[in-house]
Order: structure tokens, then sequence, then C-alpha cells
């Protein structure tokens, strides 16, 4: 068995495939998907779809919920914020992804989906989040925004309360050489942030990344939405 984690697909949904073909998923691993699931890619329904079809197949993904999903379930009851996840956030491509004016016209199995998901997951060896942790409170886990949101908070590492733990993140992109540089940097900083700005044409960006938990090493794929 062999362990993944992906994390900021933004809609990216052929990218994502490509990147679990180069890696060779299979029924007998397990992928962790560290949110941001949705907006500013053009296909985020079919990242779902392409979820959804894999778990009917046996394959075993776990899936958190990053800062863009709670956007779009905060976005359900409040117009105003509705208005800022479309326009300033990229919400408007996750609505055209489903053919829908609205955030209501959404299929409920989707917004169930999301509004299922956990804010981490912790493993023996590591502990997953989107965003970041609080380590100015005693429990970092009780932070929900931060796990969301979180950026700057490296310095602030409780390694007593990691007990060993390496953090492997998202949310904030990063280009290439930095993303590689976490695997280098972890004795003095456990954490490894794998979020290569998939969705972002800049330079050393635009790819979606995977990092092997097991063996520690990078799997990189570059974005080839805009080639079709």
């Amino acid at each position: 068995m062999k362990r993944f984690a992906i994390s900021d697909i933004h809609g990216c949904a052929i990218t994502f495939e490509a990147l679990l073909q180069k890696i060779n998923f299979t029924t007998n691993d397990r992928l962790y998907l560290l949110g941001d699931f949705i907006d500013r890619g053009h296909c985020s329904k079919d990242v779902f779809d392409l979820i959804f079809d894999l778990m009917n197949k046996g394959y075993a993904l776990h899936c958190l919920r990053g800062n863009h999903e709670q956007m779009l379930l905060d976005a359900i009851d409040n117009q105003e914020y509705a208005n800022h996840w479309i326009y300033k956030s990229g919400g408007l491509a996750t609505l055209q992804s489903f053919g829908v004016s609205n955030i209501y016209q959404i299929p409920a199995k989707y917004l169930e989906f999301i509004g299922a998901m956990p804010y981490y997951f912790s493993l023996d060896d590591y502990l997953l989040v989107h965003g970041g942790l609080n380590f100015d409170l005693s429990n970092p886990l009780l932070d929900k925004d931060a796990m969301l949101w979180g950026r700057n908070w490296y310095e602030r590492i409780n390694h007593t309360w990691l007990n060993k733990r390496i953090i492997v993140h998202g949310h904030t992109p990063r280009p290439r050489s930095l993303v590689e540089q976490g695997l280098k940097d972890l004795e003095v900083t456990p954490a490894i942030n794998i979020d290569c700005g998939c969705v972002y044409a800049l330079d050393e960006m635009h790819q979606l990344c995977a990092l092997d938990l097991d063996m520690l090493t990078f799997t990189f794929q570059p974005n080839i939405e805009t080639l079709l």
C-alpha cells in the first residue's frame, strides 16, 4: 500500500487525472486530498465526478475541506458573501462547471459531500490539513479557521505537541523549488507545503503535486487544461 497527498486541484480535473496516472494510483493505495477542489479552474464538477467514480470503483480517497469549499458553504445563506465568492474568489467558474446560474441549483449530493468533509486527518506519522494550525492554542485542532485559512505559522510550531508527526498542507501556492525545499528542511521545520499553484500560470507554478508519504518523494504534473 502506498499513501499519497495532493492539494489545491482548483477545478483542474484533467491535470488531476493525469497526475493519478503518473503516480500509478491503484485500489491498494490511499490518497489524501487536502482541499480546494473547486473554483478558478473550469472543471470543478468534473473533479468531484472523478472522485465519486474512483470511490465507487473501490479506490481509497480521503477528502478534506479547504477554504474554497468553506466559502461555497458560507455562500448558501449569505447573498453578500455569495457575491464575493462568485466574483472575487473563482466561484463563477464553479457554477459554470455545473451549468447553473446560482448555488441553489448545484445538486444536493455535491453539497452534502462538501459539507461532510473533515478539517484534518491525524495519522501516526502525519497531520494533514488544508491551510495551517494555530500553535498559540494548547490544542491547535480546535481552531477550524486556522486549518482552512492559516498562513505564516511555521515559526510557532510546537514540536512537543506534534510528537514527531509531519504536517502536510496546501493553501499557499509556492514555486516548485520551494515545495521541494520543504523536504530538505524537515529536521528544522516538520511541515511540507504541497501547493504548487496548479491553477496559476506563473514561473515554477502551474503544476499539481503529489507527495508520496512513505517514500517522501514528489511527483509533479504540469497543468494541461489549457492544452485542450
